[in-house]
C-alpha cells in the first residue's frame, strides 16, 4: 500500500481526534514519496534494539504505541537515543506511526483488550469521548432577531470579531414585522464580545437567544473503563486472572483499608499505561493499572479500594497481538504486518 493510503486507513482504524489533547499522534517520521509499505512493524515502545529489529525485518513502517517523538527535537544528531531513532528511520526508508492515547479511547483499543483479564464483566468508560467532527466549529451558537435599519452596522461588527462561524441570515416576522434572523457558531472568548456588543442596542439583546453547543457522546468510547463483573470474585481470584493475561509471574499489590486477599471483587476501574488522573475519585472495589504515585495509592488504600500495578508497558503490550490481527482484517490482508520480538517492559523483577 502506499504509505499516504495506509495512514488513511490508520486513522479510519482510530482517529486521531480521539486522542487526548497533550498527545503527539499519528505520522511522526515520514520518508519522501513516493513510500510503498510492504510490511507493518509494530511495537509497544520504540527503542533502538527494536528499531534495529525493524530495519532487519524490512519494515516500511513503524506503528509504535507509544509516539517516540513526544517533546520537540531541536536538532536530529547521532547525539541522543531519540534522534539516532530519526536518522535511523529515514535511512532505511522507514515511517513511523502512532496512535497512543487513540488506541486507549476506541471500543477495541488497548482498554477493551484489558477488561479481558477480568472474566465476564460488563464495562463502560470512565471519561467518555465526544464526537469530534460534531458540531464542527464552536462552542456556543447565538441567535438574535434585526430590522434593517440595524442589519447591516452589526453583520460589519460582528464579522470583526475572531472566532466566529457558520453566520448565516434568514428572513424571520417578527411581531408583525419583516426582520433578518441571524444565526451564528462562536468560541467562549467571541461569546463575550458578541453579546457586549448586542447589548448596546437593547431591541436586538431582548431577542437573542444563545445555546451551549454539547457534542454527542460516542457509545463505548473514551478514557479508563469501569467493569462490573457478573459475579463477585476475590482478590486473590483477580489477581491471578491478571497475570495469565499479561503473562506475569509478579503484580504489585496494595490491599484497601479493611481488605483482605479473600474480600470480594465487583467492580473495577482500569486504566492501561499510568492510570492516577484517569481513576481517581472512581468508587470500585479494585484499581487496575500499570503505574500510579505513590501518594494516589495510599489515597486510594485509604478510601478501601484496593490497587493491582503490573509496570507500565505490561498493560499495554499483549494488545498487539490482538492488534495484528484487527489490521489484518481493517486492511484486507493486503500488507504484512509484523509484532516486535524485542519489544519489552525496561523493568524487571531481580
Amino acid at each position: 500500500m502506499n504509505l499516504r493510503e495506509l495512514v488513511s486507513a490508520l486513522n479510519d482504524f482510530a482517529s486521531p481526534a480521539l486522542a487526548e489533547s497533550w498527545d503527539n499522534v499519528g505520522l511522526l517520521v515520514e520518508p519522501s514519496p513516493p513510500h510503498t509499505v510492504n510490511t507493518l512493524f509494530l511495537t509497544n515502545d520504540l527503542t533502538e534494539e527494536v528499531m534495529e529489529e525493524a530495519v532487519q525485518k524490512k519494515a516500511d513502517l513503524v506503528l509504535s504505541y507509544h509516539p517516540p517523538i513526544f517533546t520537540p527535537l531541536k536538532r536530529v544528531t547521532w547525539k541522543t537515543w531519540k534522534e539516532r531513532l530519526v536518522v535511523r528511520a529515514l535511512e532505511n526508508r522507514i515511517g513511523i506511526y502512532s496512535p497512543h492515547t487513540a488506541y486507549d479511547a476506541i471500543p477495541h483499543g488497548v482498554n477493551n483488550w484489558l477488561t479481558k483479564g477480568l472474566g465476564a464483566c460488563t464495562s463502560v468508560p470512565l471519561h467518555p469521548s465526544t464526537a469530534p467532527s460534531s458540531p464542527a466549529e464552536g462552542t456556543h451558537r447565538v441567535e438574535f432577531c434585526a430590522d434593517a435599519e440595524h442589519l447591516d452596522a452589526v453583520l460589519s461588527k460582528i464579522k470583526d470579531i475572531p472566532e466566529i462561524s457558520s453566520l448565516t441570515t434568514l428572513p424571520a416576522r417578527v411581531e408583525g414585522e419583516e426582520q433578518t434572523r441571524v444565526s451564528l457558531n462562536c468560541s467562549q472568548k467571541a461569546l463575550l464580545e458578541v453579546v457586549a456588543l448586542l447589548s448596546q442596542n437593547s431591541g436586538l439583546y431582548h431577542k437573542t437567544e444563545i445555546l451551549l453547543l454539547q457534542k454527542p457522546l460516542l457509545a463505548h468510547t473514551g478514557m479508563g473503563r469501569l467493569c462490573t463483573l457478573s459475579e463477585p470474585v476475590s482478590l486473590s481470584d483477580i489477581i491471578e486472572r491478571v497475570k495469565g493475561h499479561l503473562q506475569l509471574p509478579h503484580v504489585r499489590v496494595a490491599l484497601g483499608a479493611g481488605r483482605t486477599l479473600e474480600s470480594p471483587v465487583k467492580k473495577v476501574a482500569l486504566c492501561a499505561g499510568s492510570g492516577s488522573s484517569v481513576l481517581k475519585g472512581t468508587e470500585a472495589d479494585l484499581y487496575l493499572t500499570g503505574e500510579m504515585s505513590h501518594h494516589d495509592v495510599l489515597d486510594a488504600v485509604a478510601n478501601g479500594i484496593s490497587v493491582i500495578l503490573c509496570e507500565h508497558s505490561n498493560t499495554e503490550r499483549g494488545f498487539l497481538s490482538e492488534l495484528r490481527d484487527a489490521l489484518a482484517v481493517h486492511l484486507q490482508n493486503r500488507i504484512n504486518i509484523v509484532v516486535s520480538e524485542k519489544d519489552r517492559d525496561p523493568l524487571q523483577v531481580a
